[in-house]
């Protein structure tokens, strides 16, 4: 069989699953079982595939049909400007969560500044790394309960050169006092003048939540109690005493929490300017707080 026929007839079956995007993913799970660039493809329609390779796509189509994450099945992401090794120990990165990196980049106008940087509920690292790498003389402290997503999020700041401006702590975030004495052995300070987050804000019974992240995604990174909110509002409460005399907060949240959590950002009476940052969706993604003296 020729790759166009067999491509197309993968693109049939994922259409056939229900799944949202079956030409993306029949082709980034073509492209990686066969080696190729997702370009070349093209190129090679008229090829026949051998037996070998056919075995090995099999393989690929039967967990993808399953509703397991391209992301999982590839064992990685690309996010922001950088590739990252994804496991199921960590929650895959979404493109929306890029907007805390490109806000925060935004507010860091020295980019050689040596900032304190704090990412709370690390994972693969995505969001911490991401603006790690834009920021030469920063250092980062990477937070997550997690020691299988610890271990992720470490060979992800290998494989970007960044291994030795990060310290991982493998606690649980509401252990202040252990994160901020690492901040304060590896930075040498204790204040953070960047603290961002992707934590679990997801409500328990959420109807919404597709049932695939809900099958393979971790839930201690997807889900909160008091409808989603419990994390972000108590570690924003917890570390707000330590955030620098000129510092930015950002995290993110789901799309009906914006003013709720305005509303508390603005109540703990440390912001000079607290906002609800929209995805391009036009719906509410980051609450971001920044702190002027």
């Amino acid at each position: 069989m020729k790759l166009k026929e067999v491509l197309d007839k993968t693109t049939a079956f994922f259409k056939d699953k229900k799944i949202e995007t079956p030409r993306l993913d029949a082709e980034l799970l073509f492209a990686h079982s066969l080696k190729l660039e997702r370009i070349q493809l093209y190129l090679k329609f008229d090829q026949p595939l051998s037996e070998a390779e056919l075995t090995g796509l099999r393989e690929l189509v039967r967990r993808r049909g399953q509703g397991e994450p391209v992301a999982y099945i590839l064992g990685y992401r690309d996010f922001y400007k950088s590739r990252f090794e994804v496991t199921p120990a960590t929650l895959i990165p979404r493109p929306e969560t890029e907007q805390i990196v490109e806000e925060v980049l935004s507010w860091a106008k020295d980019k050689d500044r040596a900032y304190s940087i704090v990412d709370l509920g690390t994972g693969t690292g995505c969001l911490g790394l991401s603006i790690l790498k834009e920021l030469p003389n920063a250092k980062l402290v990477s937070v997550d309960m997690s020691a299988e997503a610890i271990a992720v999020a470490k060979r992800n700041a290998v494989n970007l050169g960044l291994a030795d401006r990060v310290e991982f702590v493998n606690v649980d975030a509401a252990n202040v006092d252990l994160v901020m004495a690492s901040c304060k052995n590896f930075m040498g300070q204790n204040t953070i003048d960047i603290l961002v987050s992707n934590p679990p804000y997801i409500a328990n019974d959420d109807p919404a939540v597709q049932e695939n992240v809900r099958k393979f995604e971790p839930s201690t990174a997807l889900f909160a109690e008091e409808n989603g909110l419990a994390l972000l509002k108590s570690w924003t409460k917890a570390y707000a005493p330590y955030l620098a005399s000129e510092s930015v907060t950002m995290m993110e949240m789901g799309m009906s929490q914006g003013s709720v959590m305005q509303s508390y950002y603005a109540d703990l009476e440390i912001f000079k300017n607290v906002r609800v940052l929209k995805d391009l969706s036009g719906l509410d993604r980051v609450i971001a707080g920044v702190k002027h003296g």
